[in-house]
């Protein structure tokens, strides 16, 4: 292999690292297309194009015959990782940084633990669960069991999540536990809406960048994106409501 062919295999190596650290941390699918495909200019290598699905990366140069794969295989929501590539591509492109280095900090953007602890997810879950039922014109009475049980029902998510493989059977358990806990409030005469303490406390688990991101794509004409992360977050939604229709069946 001569030292040509080399150095296209690194810029498709940062190319490919960039979009992947993006596409697992909640970036749109268009804007690691435009990435890799700027960081890939941004090295000499003016025609090169990207297809990306929310499970997969397909990397190729032209008149080179070079592609590469990259499966993705789980995705979550830590927006300062694509900040942080988003960072590098700048200095990518306006020179400041070469292959090997642009590849040894997107090598340490993609070490990096998620962006808050467990703990502060929990703690965040839990406030914005008491905050979402005065928005809903909720009593200041439920707050505290509306903070109780979306933080518990947010903390059974993350770890259901490790435990069950099956993807959205996560979702369904912590909507049905926020439900029991929410009717226990209400029997112990600890709360007094049951609608608006359930309501409030699943916000969190509610799939809203997903939403928005699959939106955004079928507005770029990323269809394919657009649509599969479109039915994901439907089948999040529809997890989280048989849940809770679990529980007003049997109370």
């Amino acid at each position: 292999m001569d030292s040509k062919q080399e150095q296209i295999f690194d810029i498709i190596d940062v190319s490919l690292l960039a979009g992947k650290i993006m596409l697992r941390s909640g970036a749109e699918t268009y804007r690691v297309e435009d990435t890799m495909m700027r960081i890939a200019a941004a090295y000499g290598i003016e025609h090169s194009h990207s297809y990306v699905t929310p499970t997969g990366i397909i990397f190729s140069v032209e008149r080179e015959n070079v592609t590469e794969l990259v499966r993705i295989v789980d995705r979550s929501t830590d927006l300062q990782k694509v900040a942080k590539v988003n960072n590098i591509s700048r200095l990518i492109s306006s020179g400041e940084l070469t292959v090997e280095e642009a590849l040894s900090q997107l090598k340490e953007v993609e070490r990096d633990p998620h962006a808050y602890p467990i703990s502060i997810q929990i703690i965040a879950a839990s406030i914005a669960s008491g905050c979402f039922l005065i928005m809903f014109k909720g009593g200041w009475i439920d707050v505290i069991p509306a903070i109780i049980t979306g933080g518990i029902g947010f903390t059974s998510l993350i770890y259901l999540h490790r435990l069950v493989e099956v993807k959205f059977f996560a979702e369904f358990l912590a909507a049905l536990l926020i439900g029991l806990l929410s009717v226990l409030f209400i029997e112990t005469n600890l709360g007094v809406e049951l609608d608006k303490i359930i309501i409030a406390s699943v916000m969190p688990l509610v799939p809203g960048l997903l939403i928005t991101n699959a939106v955004r794509d079928l507005m770029a004409g990323h269809l394919v994106s657009g649509i599969s992360k479109g039915a994901e977050a439907f089948l999040t939604a529809f997890a989280i409501g048989a849940g809770v229709a679990v529980v007003f069946s049997i109370y």
